[in-house]
């Protein structure tokens, strides 16, 4: 097809696009979802920060005939930037209907996917490393590997988040790909059985051949691509300028008073961090400009032109053949490219341009690391202001005013540090260079707390036998300033002198009074310490080293055992998971039952969910308005006058409610909560209004011009936190009946102690779901006043009905419609309901389709999350650890509504239960505030609970000065006392598995070795300690009564309903395998391949009503059970007829049997309510975990070494799904434990709102060893053939990872101590939760390296003179 001139083309999957016109505000994401049937691609963020929206971008080059490829951010992404562009998506690997790409069948082989969301952005970002190994020189790697090696593999991915798997089964698919991976790496799978050999093991993948063309542009746009191919700007708004004199003449005849009317773009990637609030009507590109991505290089330096991507800098800055580099030069260069490689993520450095993140640097103070560590090695900028050009000091750029909107910057020159100055190698100097970033992801994708760059040229002192400084640049960047700094008067101390204890205490001093926060910075103390850490860190090897100069490096005897030296000269590339082991126990009793089969969908990249249903004719589409104060009287709504917003068609509030209808959101047992806040906002957060508009943008571009008139005259203070809420007795009820009972007498108990802590507190925060998909649901008028809701929700019953309700219709005119939820974790229950509802009135008032997708900023503002709390307790116990009684007062903050906070309390003390505690007393309080109101999470309460009991444990351990570990286990139930504390639920003697968990834990783990090696790397690290801890988990989980339909059709194949919803957790698969099983019982020809006849199909809640909640981890099991007793009336109902059929044919098979059926007229559709014994409605889980940690003294960093969990599945339905569910719970343990902070301003108004400040695991997060046993025991008689839930408990054993960190932070301490820099005790504190960097080094001393010089200088001096572990740490390994 021949192209018009000046036409948008492009390609995505082979399939060409020609749009006359666009928007030039449109991203490649919307144009996907919204204009193509290619819905692989998701929004998870919209933030270039999730890697859901990854594709796969090619660019051909017709001078050198050569194809790019890289990854992206889709979201990011501008639609115009990619004319003459090819895109790859996940539909474009493979396929239902042309076959599957082997990276997708690895995926699903290894049980990487779960709810499914994120895998087509993994799968994109692993192909496309793939792409580009391919095209390297590299070796030929063995059939059916490719050119990539583990460490590449790993952090091709490491962008890219997962919040179901626990990302270890990732890891294992994507290195399955790796050329150097070793098979015995790799875990469990549905390829090859343990034992197999390693040639049986290659010859099970998934076949990769690597010499496959991949192709990924397409021949006919080939062709149609000629040197030059712009668009039209008049009819884009897009304008692509090809020399510097064209873009001084865009930018004169432009006017830039509305900063929002042009704007220059490379990859848009700011956009992620600094939201448009107003789209751009037109955009110069960059990107054609020669000048503007030149790369000169000669003797005084390298210039890099503004516009290359941060991954080009990366390239160019590592190209081996830079003979015009001094070797010394060559050595800064390729340390400032591993630094930027930690810098984003690949998918958003892949468009980020270098000049960019300076301008936002510039202009917007945002914390760019790159200005940092160009900043240390005195680096230039070249600015054009209208005609006129000049290069300038970066340090100047930085300090000068906001970069006006017609200035460009040109190019970046990093000055060879010999030609700066002046340096030959008679000089006998050495050049040291090193960067440093203290961040929650070790791999990058995150902001950090601080980032430093320090260059220093040192020689050796003939008179002091030392070293001398004798020039340095020390540069400090985003610790709450407003642009990175010198650190002037330091460089000015250090310049000349000898590095002796006392020059370096004294230079640190001077970085605390240079590197100071600004106001209202978070953790400020924390960053300031950082500053002296990494100054100290550098320095501190070359102190009394005996060091000598030789060939411009430093010869030291300090460098075998020093790895502050070592790290000068080498690379330091964190590593990720690198071995894993799995240990599944097996049964055939009830095959297909029992079987490690894939999950039910896996394979599919394009699974449909919610916001993936095509958008109706005449689709409106919603946002909502929320409050920004906790307690207001709202007087009124409007927009802002100007820029008016496109396409608002109405704005719908509690007013817009029928008269027959309510004021209802949601409902639970315990109450509703409203819609819409009505006259009287009840907190920050809670939505006001709607707005309705004609496409998802509009509207949330809306939703943001919004002027809420509030007054605050006469009503009272809000309440924002449960100590306010006690003063005012602001309270929700309990209900008697789920309140829990107290055990034994804690007067008698509190007698018999010989000793007692009193009022000891813990506080804990909150955690957000993070969920991949956000709330959504598309509400659809129907005839007859009906109402059809397409809901991503854990609960469509209880929708159903506050739909009707809100309505003002009666329920049978209300059809809520579920397939699958991507992503749920407790945040889909309550929460999404008034997500449905809202769309259901506004599609009711406008006689049209109404659909709504949260982003990600709303939806973390209004999700509430998991329960803050304050715990006070006071506990007595006897001198060898047991304890004798404990009594606790715990303040929940339940929020705004009673949601299903009253099941808070029984939830807590049944995890505290899981140790003896003699006698346990209570005192639990549900606060009214004025925040969101809280709901279910993934083991609400009982991840709570179980941490107060290991703080417990913990505190009287650190008071007797015993082993941790002796406490807890001389604190474990024996059958006696678990039978007195969990009564009825305890089950039989042979089910109580923790004594045998317990020891056979210790063992498999090597517990009691590993913990005499830490003690030894303990004595001998002076700034990394180590921590190791084991901690049990009790678990109780009630059945719920749930629905099941099973159809058996008239060709043999079956469709089968349950109450339960798909959210990931595999809730499918185990109902197909249980109905295989069940109607296999009937034993014809062809019953044993029942399963794929099989298919689950979506939650309808008009044609399976009572489905109820799926949640507290049994709804799988549940659903089996129902399905069970559908396929056993079936079997029944076929019994007879497949007698006579046998009598007459001699045998029969499944298809025969069932035509036979339909003729004569068997009803072969059975439903079924179970309904849980009581006696067995509740049950104990088990498990153990021991963990590992190295915690970084200077920094605050908790590396996670080793984890190692045993988990009692009863008799696992299906141990492949149960395994995902054990890691994916202990890495959203690992979260909450460590990681994530969701913070409210002032007002209670959530203040982390996106993956900029919300950080959930990633790859480089979970353990280095991540080893999983599932102890098949099944002694369960009583159970759903025997198995036991896996879902929510083993997100407790997470635990083991704060107390592990607590047991390093105590080693540190007592170092401390020894040093003079603690008051008080070494082994007795509180560790908050979550344990982040910054709480983790206030413990270890935020002036831990002043205090040890202190020490140094008094005490330190050996005989000989030498300085006492000057040395930072040895890095011996355990």
């Amino acid at each position: 097809m021949a192209q018009r001139e000046g036409c948008l083309v492009f390609a995505v999957n082979g399939e060409r696009f020609e749009l006359p016109s666009v928007d030039p505000s449109t991203t490649l994401l919307e144009f996907l979802r919204t204009q193509t049937r290619f819905k692989s691609v998701k929004l998870g963020c919209g933030e270039g920060g999730c890697g859901a929206c990854v594709v796969l971008l090619s660019k051909y080059d017709p001078v050198v005939d050569e194809v790019k490829d890289f990854n992206v951010s889709s979201c990011l992404t501008l639609l115009c930037s990619i004319n003459g562009c090819s895109i790859t998506t996940s539909e474009g690997l493979g396929n239902s209907k042309d076959g599957f790409h082997p990276i997708q069948q690895r995926f699903a082989g290894f049980h990487a996917s779960q709810c499914g969301f994120c895998t087509p952005g993994m799968c994109v970002s692993l192909f496309a490393a793939l792409v580009k190994a391919e095209k390297t020189n590299r070796l030929e790697p063995p059939p059916g590997f490719s050119k990539l090696t583990v460490s590449e593999v790993e952090k091709s991915i490491a962008g890219n988040l997962c919040r179901c798997t626990g990302y270890r089964s990732i890891a294992d698919a994507c290195k399955s790909f790796a050329a150097d991976v070793d098979m015995e790496d790799l875990g469990f799978n549905s390829f090859w059985r343990k034992g197999d050999s390693k040639e049986v093991k290659i010859d099970s993948l998934p076949l990769y051949n690597h010499d496959a063309e991949n192709c990924t542009f397409p021949e006919f746009l080939r062709n149609e691509i000629r040197s030059s191919m712009f668009l039209d700007s008049k009819r884009y708004g897009w304008y692509s300028p090809v020399s510097v004199e064209e873009l001084q003449n865009l930018l004169k005849a432009n006017d830039f008073s509305n900063e929002n009317e042009m704007k220059l773009v490379v990859g848009n990637t700011g956009m992620g961090y600094y939201k448009e609030l107003k789209c751009s009507d037109r955009y110069i590109d960059l990107r054609y400009v020669p000048e503007l991505s030149m790369i000169k290089v000669d003797l005084t330096g390298v210039e890099i032109g503004a516009i290359l991507t941060i991954s080009e800098v990366i390239e160019m800055l590592r190209k081996k053949d830079k003979g015009e580099f001094p070797s010394r030069g060559e050595i800064v260069l390729n340390k400032i490219a591993n630094h930027m490689e930690k810098i984003g993520s690949g998918f958003l450095r892949n468009t980020a341009s270098i000049g960019g993140n300076l301008v936002m640097a510039q202009r917007k103070c945002f914390p760019s690391d790159i200005a940092t560590i160009l900043l240390a090695v005195d680096s230039e900028v070249g600015i054009m202001n209208g005609s006129r050009s000049e290069m300038i000091k970066l340090e100047d750029f930085l300090t000068r005013p906001p970069l006006d909107p017609k200035s460009v910057l040109l190019s970046v020159k990093i000055p060879h540090q010999e030609a700066v100055r002046q340096v030959s190698p008679e000089t006998n100097t050495t050049l040291l260079f090193e960067t440093y970033r203290a961040t929650p992801r070790p791999l990058g994708n995150a902001l950090p707390y601080l980032h430093a760059a320090f260059l220093a040229e040192v020689s050796s002192c003939k008179i002091s036998n030392g070293i001398m400084v004798e020039h340095c640049c020390l540069a400090f960047g985003a610790y709450g300033t407003k642009h990175a700094i010198r650190a002037r008067k330091v460089e000015e101390f250090l310049t000349g002198k000898t590095l002796t204890a006392g020059v370096l205490y004294e230079a640190i001093k001077l970085v605390r009074a240079t590197v100071v926060p600004e106001e209202g910075t978070m953790s400020p103390a924390y960053r300031s310490s950082l500053a002296t850490g990494f100054l100290f860190e550098f320095f501190s090897p070359l102190i009394d080293s005996e060091s000598e100069i030789s060939n411009g490096f430093l010869e030291s005897h300090f460098s075998a055992d020093s790895s502050m030296l070592k790290k000068n000269q080498r690379c330091k590339i964190p590593t990720v998971v690198t071995s894993a082991k799995q240990v599944l126990g097996l049964s055939t009793e009830y095959y297909p039952v029992g079987e490690p089969i894939t999950k039910s969908g896996a394979l599919l990249q394009a699974s449909v969910y919610v916001d993936d249903i095509p958008s109706p004719t005449n689709c409106l589409y919603g946002a909502f308005i929320y409050s920004t104060k906790p307690l207001a009287r709202v007087k009124g709504i409007k927009f802002k006058p100007k820029p008016h917003p496109d396409g608002v068609s109405a704005l719908i509030s509690f007013k817009d409610i029928p008269n027959s209808g309510e004021n209802v959101g949601s409902k639970t047992m315990f109450g509703t909560e409203p819609l819409f806040a009505d006259d009287l906002t009840q907190c920050a957060g809670q939505p006001i209004a709607f707005v309705v508009a004609d496409t998802q943008k509009h509207a949330d571009l809306a939703a943001n011009f919004v002027v809420v008139d509030y007054e605050m005259e006469g009503i009272e203070p809000p309440i924002l936190s449960v100590e306010e809420a006690v003063k005012k007795s602001s309270y929700f009820e309990v209900p008697p009946f789920i309140y829990p009972k107290q055990v034994g007498d804690i007067s008698n108990g509190m007698a018999a102690a010989d000793h007692k802590i009193l009022s000891a507190e813990i506080k804990l925060g909150s955690q957000y779901y993070f969920y991949m998909e956000t709330q959504t649901a598309l509400a659809v008028p129907d005839e007859d006043n009906c109402m059809v809701v397409y809901s991503s929700i854990q609960c469509p019953e209880f929708a159903h009905s506050v739909i009707s309700k809100c309505l003002g219709i009666p329920e049978n005119n209300v059809r809520v419609i579920t397939r699958r939820v991507g992503g749920g974790f407790g945040g889909k229950a309550i929460k999404a309901m008034p997500v449905a509802t809202a769309c259901a009135l506004a599609a009711q008032k406008l006689h049209q389709p109404v659909r709504m997708y949260l982003n990600r900023q709303v939806d973390m503002i209004m999700a509430g999350g998991r329960h803050p709390m304050k715990i006070i307790y006071s506990v007595g116990f006897k001198s060898n650890g047991k304890i004798t009684a404990l009594q606790l007062d715990i303040l929940i903050n339940a929020g705004t509504s009673p949601d299903i906070s009253p099941i808070l309390p029984r939830n807590i003390v049944c995890a505290l239960k899981k140790y003896d505690w003699g006698a346990l007393s209570f005192d639990i309080k549900l606060c009214k505030t004025n925040t969101p109101s809280r709901s279910a999470m993934r083991a609400p309460g009982e991840v709570q609970g179980s941490f107060i009991a290991e703080a417990v444990i913990e505190h009287v351990a650190s008071t007797l000065s015993m082993e941790v570990d002796s406490v807890r286990s001389v604190n474990l139930h024996t059958q006696y006392s678990l039978d007195l504390f969990y009564e009825h639920s305890a089950g039989e003697p042979l089910e109580y598995t923790i004594p045998l968990i317990w020891d056979k834990l210790a063992k498999s783990s090597s517990f009691n070795p590993r913990t005499e090696m830490i003690k030894e790397f303990n004595r001998c690290n002076k700034w990394k300690k180590r921590g190791i801890s084991r901690v049990p988990i009790v678990h109780e989980v009630s059945l719920r009564p749930t629905p099941g339909k099973v159809s058996i059709l008239s060709d043999g194949s079956v469709a089968v309903e349950v109450g339960g919803i798909e959210l990931g957790q595999g809730l499918w698969t185990k109902v197909k395998q249980m109905a295989a099983f069940a109607l296999g019982s009937i034993q014809c020809d062809g019953s044993g391949d029942l399963l794929d006849k099989i298919r689950v199909v979506q939650s309808d809640t008009l044609s399976l009503i009572q489905g109820g909640f799926t949640a507290g981890s049994t709804t799988s099991e549940s659903s089996c059970e129902a399905v069970r007793l559908c396929c056993n009336i079936l079997v029944e109902r076929l019994a007879t007829l497949k007698e006579r059929l046998q009598e007459k044919m001699g045998s029969t098979n499944w298809e025969t049997l069932i035509q036979q059926a339909s003729l004569q007229a068997v009803n072969l559709s059975a439903s079924s309510y179970f309904v849980p014994d009581f006696a067995s409605m509740e049950y104990l889980n088990y498990g153990a975990a021991v963990s590992e940690v190295e915690v970084n003294l200077l920094t605050g960093e908790t590396t996670i070494l080793r984890s190692d969990m045993i988990y009692d599945c009863g008799q696992s339905l299906n141990p492949a799904v149960d395994l995902g569910q054990i890691e994916g719970a202990f890495v959203q343990g690992i979260g909450f434990f460590m990681l994530e902070e969701y913070l409210s301003n002032s007002e209670g108004l959530v203040v982390s709102k996106g993956t900029w400040t919300y950080k959930i695991p990633s790859m480089d997060n979970i353990p280095k060893q991540f080893n999983v046993e599932i102890l098949n025991s099944g002694h369960h008689r009583k159970r759903v053939l025997s198995s036991k839930a896996s879902g929510e408990p083993p997100l407790l054993l997470a635990v083991s990872v704060h107390c592990a960190t607590r047991a390093a932070i105590k080693e540190s301490r007592k170092q401390l101590l020894q040093w003079g820099g603690l008051d008080g005790s070494a082994s007795i504190f509180q560790l908050d939760v979550p344990a982040t960097m910054p709480v983790v080094k206030e413990l270890c001393g935020l002036e831990a390296v002043e205090r040890y010089l202190e020490w140094v200088a008094g005490y330190g001096r050996k005989a000989d003179g030498k300085c006492h572990y000057l040395c930072t740490q040895k890095d011996h390994a355990s």
